[in-house]
């Protein structure tokens, strides 16, 4: 007897299994990438109607009606900006301190990181967690003791002072974030350029930290970010000479008056060239953080 055909129609026959996973897979996939996508336009949209209300007239910026979307496009309030702010010297005083304290804070941090992963014991363990707990403390609350400090050594509104700040803030972000880099370089390397007649300075110098020069990179673009949208420290530290960006920028509010087209110009000449430069930098964040991952 001839065997009947139970699916004498292809498209009628069981799918196999593995088609019906991979069907739900790329479903699944679907599903995530859509609301990612609404959340990350849910997320840049105020950003966005900042940079959209940068080129509207000023009329038209604080109309009691607002739009999304310009009427016309203005370079007015650009303009503005340059008329009513010293922008080009309150960026120079963000970028320098930024700039300064990053160098000294990730210098200072790799030699931390380095011991304390090399050479670990009850007393480095005990620091560790002092940073630790020193760097979960509220900003706001050493706001006051800092600027005492300052005060007293006749440090105020200058770029020194904002520097010594961030240096102090981003030490123990930094030792924790390299920790992890270290770690995973085996010690073999330091015993090599011992053999080769280096120190443990030298060692760390020539062979250490250009092995780890994505743990670098990641933690320099962290603590400049931390450095450069400071607000708080920079309204207490600074008055004229030292003000920063942040500061010059909540200038445009006042009691009486509210500059919202210039305003909006300055944060997006502010924040623009920082957001471009993550973008472009986020595969070797994604990577240094991946290799920074302490394997237990």
């Amino acid at each position: 007897m001839k065997q009947e055909n139970l699916y004498p129609d292809k498209n009628l026959s069981p799918q196999p299994k593995y088609v019906q996973t991979k069907s739900l897979r790329v479903n699944q996939k679907s599903i995530i990438g859509m609301i990612t996508t609404i959340l990350a336009l849910l997320f840049i949209s105020p950003y966005i109607y900042i940079i959209l209300t940068s080129f509207k007239p000023s009329s038209e910026a604080i109309s009691p009606s607002p739009t999304f979307f310009p009427r016309e496009l203005s370079v007015e309030n650009y303009i503005g900006m340059f008329e009513k702010m010293p922008v080009i010297h309150y960026f120079m005083n963000s970028f320098v301190s930024a700039a300064v304290s990053t160098i000294l804070a990730v210098f200072l941090g790799a030699l931390a990181a380095y011991g304390l992963s090399r050479f670990s014991s009850k007393i480095g363990n005990v620091f560790l967690l002092i940073t630790l707990c020193v760097r979960m403390i509220p900003m706001i609350s050493i706001a006051i003791p800092m600027y005492m400090i300052i005060n007293g050594i006749g440090l105020i509104d200058t770029r020194l002072a904002l520097i010594i700040t961030y240096t102090a803030i981003n030490v123990p972000f930094a030792i924790w974030l390299m920790m992890g880099f270290f770690k995973n370089i085996p010690k073999e390397f330091d015993e090599a350029a011992r053999i080769d007649g280096c120190n443990i300075f030298t060692a760390f110098m020539k062979v250490i930290l250009p092995v780890s020069l994505p743990g670098l990179a990641t933690t320099s673009i962290f603590c400049f970010m931390l450095a450069w949208n400071d607000f708080l420290f920079a309204l207490l530290l600074t008055s004229t000479n030292a003000k920063t960006a942040t500061v010059g920028i909540s200038e445009f509010l006042t009691a009486y008056n509210l500059d919202l087209g210039p305003m909006t110009a300055a944060a997006v000449s502010f924040s623009l060239p920082v957001m471009i430069f993550s973008i472009i930098v986020q595969r070797y964040i994604v990577s240094g953080m991946t290799l920074g991952a302490v394997k237990e």
